[in-house]
């Protein structure tokens, strides 16, 4: 299973002729290894240094010279150094030797025609051990969970893949999208969830899969801690983000627990820097730019919503039914439609916005906003009939916009709405399935005079 946007994106970046080292970012166990070892199949020579190996690192701890260090990696793996555009090298678990961060600034200002691209986990922690980054010098990239276009791929869903992509889909697609999409939302986007699945179909088999990530992620997290509390903090935080997901939050008590408000915001955002969850906060406005209020509580979202299905026991309630909005009170597909949203972006700079209107005598909330050629489009995750946007014609009657998205599980339409003062605008009426082909819709509506 392979992000195809991203290998596209890797091939892309190796043909700059200003190309600069790549440092992929993302949790542990999305695929950042898998990915690259796929991509290095094009390169005559491919040079993989795994940090966590003391023979790997060894270079890095002893370095001397920059061009001591060349020698030493090509003479590591058996390699000439030779053909230098025709190599790549892939340092992996690079925050294992904090300095070979900025030794990367070297390969970009001595040896630009070699390829280099870097990963590793919590990245951003070694900023509190005054690591000297080296900032201009590198690219950065984000890995995600597998979003629905990859999970059809690795399904061997190649027809399905296909139809997805036609604008609109044919109407004789949507029920077996629809299943196809139910699978999806039960098991996430973790790749070794995914391919476990893809092979047996076995649900019950996925536990111990799901066990052994949200173990892993709380003993990776806790190397960055500082004490025996910050580890209780970070355990208890990890365990509550994947119950409390999709809603909005407070620090103080997170999760029914005794601890303080400085004590659950460090600890949660201790997570956010190993992107194991996203701080959503809310926008107030109605156009760009962005402006999130950072005084009002957060929406959480965590890294996988299989994740958050196997944590609070719903996994069942999605077998069972017709609407995926009817399970875990809407929350779950909310949530999915988020990670579907995100994982259109490998930006670094990417992530979420809602809109909410909070005063004494009303409350709105729009689940999602997105920015689309200097727009903000609204989107809502409903069933039901139009009136029932209620949060949405709020929205839309303050808002320039003249159309506005709702995914549900009915098919494809566009429909003219009325705000709650009478403004008619257009309402895109999507799939859940199509999150990941939006701005191809979007393109069509804005044609439209």
């Amino acid at each position: 299973m392979f992000n195809r946007t991203l290998l596209k994106e890797l091939e892309e970046w190796s043909v700059k002729p200003m190309r600069k080292p790549l440092v992929l970012r993302g949790a542990r166990q999305v695929g950042k290894t898998t990915i690259v070892n796929h991509f290095a199949q094009q390169f005559q020579q491919y040079i993989y240094l795994n940090l966590e190996l003391p023979e790997d690192r060894g270079p890095f701890e002893q370095f001397v010279s920059f061009e001591q260090l060349i020698q030493a990696l090509f003479f590591l793996k058996n390699q000439r150094l030779v053909d230098k555009a025709k190599t790549l090298i892939f340092i992996d678990e690079i925050q294992v030797v904090p300095k070979a961060l900025n030794l990367l600034r070297y390969f970009y200002e001595r040896e630009p025609e070699i390829k280099v691209i870097a990963a590793g986990s919590m990245l951003e922690s070694l900023f509190d051990k005054n690591v000297s980054f080296p900032v201009g010098r590198v690219e950065y990239k984000v890995v995600r969970p597998a979003s629905f276009e990859e999970f059809l791929g690795a399904m061997g869903e190649e027809i399905a893949l296909e139809q997805l992509t036609n604008v609109p889909i044919p109407a004789f697609a949507h029920a077996k999208m629809l299943q196809l999409f139910h699978q999806y939302a039960l098991i996430g986007g973790m790749p070794e969830v995914v391919n476990q699945y893809s092979q047996f179909k076995d649900l019950t088999a996925l536990s111990e899969i799901y066990d052994t990530l949200l173990v892993s992620y709380a003993d990776d997290v806790e190397k960055y801690t500082h004490s025996e509390s910050q580890v209780q903090h970070i355990r208890h935080a990890i365990n509550a983000a994947f119950r409390e997901a999709g809603r909005r939050i407070k620090f103080e008590g997170f999760g029914n627990s005794p601890y303080k408000s400085r004590e659950m915001g460090e600890a949660l955002r201790t997570l956010e820097k190993a992107l194991l969850i996203q701080l959503v906060y809310p926008e107030t406005g109605f156009a760009l730019p962005l402006n999130p209020d950072l005084k009002k509580s957060p929406r959480l979202q965590v890294l996988d919503t299989g994740l958050m299905n196997y944590s609070v026991g719903i996994q069942y309630d999605i077998l069972g039914t017709t609407d995926l909005h009817s399970v875990y009170q809407g929350t779950m597909i909310e949530h999915l439609v988020g990670q579907e949203l995100l994982a259109k972006q490998s930006s670094a700079l990417a992530g979420l916005h809602f809109w909410v209107k909070e005063k004494n005598s009303s409350t709105a909330e729009v689940d999602y906003l997105y920015p689309y050629r200097g727009k903000l489009i609204p989107i809502e995750v409903k069933s039901g009939a139009d009136g029932r946007l209620k949060s949405l014609h709020i929205f839309m009657d303050a808002s320039p916009q003249t159309f506005a998205v709702r995914f549900y599980s009915g098919m494809y339409a566009v429909t003219e709405a009325k705000s709650v003062e009478g403004k008619p605008y257009t309402l895109i009426n999507m799939p859940y399935y199509l999150v990941s082909q939006l701005d191809k819709y979007l393109e069509v509506a804005s044609q439209k005079p």
